[in-house]
């Protein structure tokens, strides 16, 4: 294929500039069939013989649209059998996957993709996996962040080269400074083909709107280089992130009293003295090193272990997603991942006293509202979501509830459990006692005095960590999403 398209000399730019390609590697190209991964391919199997590599392409079949998917997975077979390539194709249940680990589709999708190419290149030799992210994809997920108010790690964007911890080989992205423009015009000049994902124009998906919607109209209203400047923020910000990682390293060593495996130690005295931004990275790195990753980590999350370092209780502990435990023991802050289900190593129920508490709780603005269960050890919070910013909700887990605000009246009452209460649990058809709820979920006698109960004018909306009210659910006209989150502090 001859080279006078602009777009290999950016591709070989960000190769050479990111040292993502040496002598002798082997490389697997991940190809969906969409414009983005059949550009990768052809410009890579150009590039090769420059680089001295070797190719292999990889699909995964995610099962999603049926008859189409089984068309992009034959396409793609038919593709690299064309050019010559191994190609290694898989086909997976992601939708099945995702209600196993309850996830968010798109987080199972990515799960499952991911897994697939780890395996495909520790068995077959590759050492490099490369993906078709390109500018557009970038700036997109940089915007997602901010609009979600993450962090800098969130708006340092998509990084060009990432190693995989489990195995010895790095995904590598070529095309991270390539326009999608550019993209399709070098596909349309070289007549390639390729296929359409219907999906990727559905408006319900946040990122779908931020492509279509969003980012058009701050190119038409504000700045028609909204996409190159969102890169340059993120080109910044990731070198900024690099720079401080190496200095909260030297922190996080300093204060290590020991790791083991799915174990890790602090001083607790030690971090209390750092710097705020400081201590929250250092948090962030323990989950990360014990967890494997940040996923599901909030904000609200680590602002639960700052409240634990602060709280001048000297043994205490807060429980996090995918079993994840922070314990403070006198001087001691201990990062765990537990082997079992946290929930059924806590207390045993036998030794739990019944309790009885309320609280009132008032309408959040833009701010979170929180309340601490002092009898109970649990925080709940508060927050408003414009329907549009709303997430996947259906994969949230049952510490997370989303109501329709139409359908709140404030304040709201929280207490515990009363002999008699009742509620319509989502997705069935009348009222049920919250006891015959208890049994039929297998919750023991002793804890069921402990279930905080939500309530809004009298009556029961959420059996706290359990199930909502089927008369709150978010609807079809709902505009403002009230999020209720449980925090085990």
């Amino acid at each position: 294929m001859q080279r006078s398209h602009k777009i290999f000399s950016a591709v070989k730019q960000a190769i050479t500039a990111y040292r993502m390609f040496q002598p002798g590697d082997s490389v697997l190209i991940c190809v969906s069939g969409g414009p983005d991964s059949v550009a990768l391919l052809h410009i890579l199997l150009s590039l090769a013989p420059e680089f001295s590599c070797t190719m292999g392409v990889a699909h995964l079949n995610h099962c999603l649209r049926k008859k189409d998917s089984d068309n992009d997975a034959e396409f793609v077979a038919s593709l690299a059998k064309q050019l010559d390539l191994p190609c290694y194709i898989k086909k997976k249940d992601v939708r099945k996957y995702q209600k196993e680990h309850k996830l968010s589709l798109e987080e199972a999708a990515r799960s499952v993709r991911y897994a697939f190419y780890d395996q495909v290149a520790e068995k077959n030799g590759f050492n490099k996996i490369a993906i078709g992210h390109h500018s557009d994809d970038n700036a997109e997920l940089v915007l997602m962040y901010l609009l979600r108010g993450s962090g800098p790690l969130g708006i340092s964007g998509i990084p060009p080269v990432r190693n995989c911890k489990n195995g010895n080989w790095q995904i590598v992205r070529p095309m991270i400074s390539v326009k999608r423009s550019e993209i399709i015009d070098f596909l349309e000049t070289k007549g390639l083909r390729y296929v359409s994902d219907k999906s990727n124009n559905d408006m319900r998906y946040l990122r779908n709107r931020v492509r279509h919607q969003l980012i058009p109209l701050l190119k038409e209203s504000y700045n028609p280089r909204i996409v190159e400047n969102l890169n340059r923020l993120s080109l910044i910000i990731r070198c900024e992130e690099k720079w401080i990682e190496s200095n909260i390293n030297s922190i996080f060593k300093k204060f290590t009293i020991s790791i083991g495996n799915d174990k890790i130690i602090l001083s607790a005295t030690g971090i209390d003295e750092i710097d705020p931004a400081a201590q929250r990275r250092v948090i962030r790195k323990a989950i990360a090193e014990v967890k494997g990753d940040l996923r599901r980590i909030t904000f609200s999350h680590i602002d639960s272990a700052i409240s634990l370092l602060k709280s001048g209780r000297p043994i205490a502990s807060i429980d996090l997603p995918d079993r994840i435990r922070i314990e403070r023991n006198k001087d001691l802050l201990c990062f765990s991942k537990e082997k079992k289900r946290l929930r059924d190593i806590n207390t045993k129920a036998d030794d739990i006293e019944p309790v009885s508490f309320k609280y009132n709780i008032v309408k959040p603005d833009s701010k979170t509202e929180s309340v601490y269960i002092k009898e109970i050890n649990l925080n709940l919070k508060f927050s408003k979501i414009n329907i549009e910013n709303l997430p996947d909700i259906h994969c949230a887990g049952q510490n997370i509830a989303f109501f329709d605000m139409a359908d709140i009246v404030f304040p709201l009452v929280l207490r515990s459990f009363r002999s008699g209460d009742y509620f319509q649990p989502l997705g069935m058809a009348g009222a049920q006692k919250v006891k015959i709820f208890f049994i039929n979920n297998k919750i023991p006698k002793p804890k069921r005095l402990r279930y905080p109960i939500l309530l809004s004018k009298g009556k029961i909306i959420w059996v706290v960590g359990l199930r909502i009210d089927d008369s709150v659910k978010i609807k079809p006209s709902t505009r403002i999403v009230l999020k209720a989150e449980l925090i085990l502090a």
